[in-house]
């Protein structure tokens, strides 16, 4: 410590203190160390790498890989601070292809720890040892390829450093996340790690998909969906979780730019923007992302550890990412696959070779008509099959009214599906994703029957997702069509309600609400929405007038638009309770089926299971 009288003088550190204060930026932790000495391996074109860790990686890391190896006049130079063979000149500092490019991890990891370094070039006759220490001279040694780094003690120099370390358990754990994510990068390189002697896992080489499966686990990959998408210079393409099936999974949010792990916050805000209004609660969405782009467009050197990225233009990377995991998510179910389930669509509904024809059945009678027996046997099938056509036509008909108020498209009557053979066998040309409705259950479920088995759907979950979509359409158009009521509704307000009708009539209107005064203390509801006609009109005028009131019109329909049309369809969607014909529940389902986002409701939440027949078969104990 200097005294006020005396002054400061500059001096040139010694080697070994910048090297070890290079080592604080580099290395924080085993997990550090094996993550440089991972992108060494890979760099060097390794095919298979063996990982050997002793104590948490804090008593050894031992790397062994199949690379290209280093020539023994090149040893000494590759543990030399700013020492490497990635770049030569800035246009390659700018352009970098590499995991790897600084030139000083072995240098600062030789610094505090005891490093040794053995390779064998290729072509070369024999392997070289080379220690990390003052004076070291390369040896002679056995060795039929690639390299072997081995790092013993670390912090052995540096005691105080050493006391921040956790856990051997914990140090282990974040060792294996680093093999974990190296592994998901190339799942083309077989990956061996190993704990204290005990093996942990063998990777072999593998497709993508496997190679997430090994690591992150097979219900990882069946809860989440494919994407593969590209613009110009940028594709992504991994997994990501099916919202419906999010609580499935723990939290795994792994992103690769350019084959390198990054914690980035453009590409984290994009994905949770792009599952903003389809995730259930406050649960993060899993996913296991790669994004490539041309090298030139991007900063990899913004810190040491090189988790961290910049991008030229970060604006059209979050657009992009977010657009392609929003219309990923999107995807309407009459367009391809059934959400969530990996399948090819003519694939899923393909009924099995095996598989016995299939006979409609019905829980209850067809307004009023004669009910139709329960099973309707083959042989039976044309006798019944005018009578039952007609029944749903009557059927059809007396539920016109009741369609047009929960806008429902009808579709042609259900049971001329049923009607293409004496067998009426369902072929998957003919049976739509979600089938064609059974039955109502106890006023609030769905049952209907497809190709694959029994489909289970919540009515006010579904139609309040239907009726989302279609106001966020309409309002994204300027086209949100007005019902007049017949009779204006009345209700009480007070001054800050009155107060917020006088002053946002133009937000009002553009939402498709028409208010007035009708009396020192009262408002009356003259129009709203056409399609929340069947809502409560005073409950949407109130929601509506408190929003206005807490956030204003500008934000209100700016930042806070969705939700707010997420509270009308919700107020707007059919009820619990509510009975509806088959006409009225196939035309929910067909809804569905061409409606974006419809797996999930407005708040996140499911709006249909399927319980397949060989779900169904397990339960039953059948063929046992």
């Amino acid at each position: 410590m200097h005294t006020s009288s005396q002054t400061p003088t500059i001096a040139c550190l010694p080697d070994l203190l910048i090297s070890q204060i290079a080592a604080g930026e580099v290395v924080e932790r085993p997990a550090s160390v094996l993550k440089e000495l991972l992108e060494n391996s890979l760099d060097a074109g390794s095919s298979a790498i063996q990982v050997h860790l002793e104590e948490g990686g804090v008593k050894l890391i031992r790397i062994v890989d199949d690379g290209c190896g280093i020539e023994k006049e090149q040893l000494a130079l590759a543990l030399t601070r700013h020492a490497t063979s990635k770049i030569t000149s800035l246009d390659d500092l700018e352009e970098v292809q590499s995991l790897g490019f600084r030139g000083e991890a072995l240098a600062s990891v030789a610094s505090v720890a005891r490093l040794a370094l053995t390779s064998r070039a290729r072509g070369a006759a024999q392997a070289w040892k080379l220690k990390g220490e003052a004076g070291a001279a390369p040896e002679p040694a056995a060795l039929m390829a690639g390299s072997v780094v081995e790092m013993r003690d670390l912090y052995y120099n540096t005691p105080a450093r050493r006391k921040f370390l956790k856990a051997e358990a914990t140090e282990f754990a974040h060792c294996a996340d680093a093999v974990r994510r190296l592994a998901l990068t190339r799942p083309d390189v077989a990956i061996t790690l190993s704990h204290n002697g005990r093996t942990l896992f063998q990777l072999a080489p593998a497709e993508s998909a496997r190679r997430v499966a090994d690591v992150l686990g097979d219900s990882f990959l069946a809860a989440t969906r494919a994407l593969d998408v590209s613009a110009g210079v940028l594709r992504l393409f991994g997994h990501i979780v099916d919202p419906t099936r999010a609580g499935e999974v723990k939290d795994a949010h792994y992103v690769f730019v350019n084959g390198r792990f990054v914690r980035d916050k453009v590409i984290s805000h994009a994905v949770r923007e792009a599952y903003r209004d389809v995730l259930h609660g406050q649960r993060a969405p899993s996913v296991c992302l790669f994004l490539t782009i041309a090298p030139a467009l991007i900063d990899v050197n913004v810190h040491p550890a090189k988790t961290e990225i910049r991008f030229r233009d970060a604006r059209a990377v979050h657009q992009f990412i977010y657009h392609a995991i929003q219309r990923s998510l999107a995807q309407p179910l009459a367009g391809g696959e059934i959400s969530g389930m990996g399948v090819d669509s003519a694939q899923r509904f393909e009924p099995a070779a095996n598989s016995q024809p299939s006979t409609p059945t019905f829980s209850r009678p067809l307004h009023g008509a004669q009910q139709v027996p329960l099973h309707i046997r083959e042989r039976d099938t044309q006798n019944y099959l005018a009578f039952a056509q007609a029944a749903q036509n009557a059927a059809y008909s007396t539920a016109q009214s009741a369609d047009e108020r929960l806008h429902f498209n009808a579709p042609p009557p259900a049971l001329a599906a049923f009607a293409q053979s004496s067998s009426v066998q369902n072929s998957s040309a003919q049976t739509p994703p979600l089938g064609y409705a059974l039955a109502q259950l106890h006023g609030i479920y769905i049952l209907a029957q497809n190709a694959q088995g029994l489909i289970v759907v919540d009515m006010h979950a579904a139609h309040e997702r239907i009726l989302y979509e279609k106001l966020k359409t309409a309002y994204e158009a300027q086209e949100i069509p007005v019902q007049t009521l017949l009779i204006p509704a009345v209700f009480n307000a007070d001054l800050h309600q009155r107060a917020v009708f006088e002053a946002h009539g133009e937000a009002l209107a553009k939402l498709g609400f028409e208010l007035s005064s009708a009396g020192p203390e009262q408002l009356a509801v003259r129009a709203v929405p056409a399609l929340l006609q069947g809502g409560d009109p005073i409950a949407l005028a109130r929601s509506l007038l408190a929003e206005l009131q807490e956030h204003g019109s500008s934000a209100c329909l700016a930042a806070r638009r969705n939700e707010l049309l997420a509270t009308f369809a919700c107020h707007g969607a059919v009820r619990a309770r509510r009975q509806l014909s088959l006409p009225e529940m196939n035309a929910l389902l067909r809804q569905m089926e061409s409606t974006e986002r419809a797996d999930q409701c407005n708040h996140g939440r499911p709006t249909w299971r399927e319980l397949s027949l060989e779900a169904l078969d397990k339960l039953f104990l059948r063929g046992r």
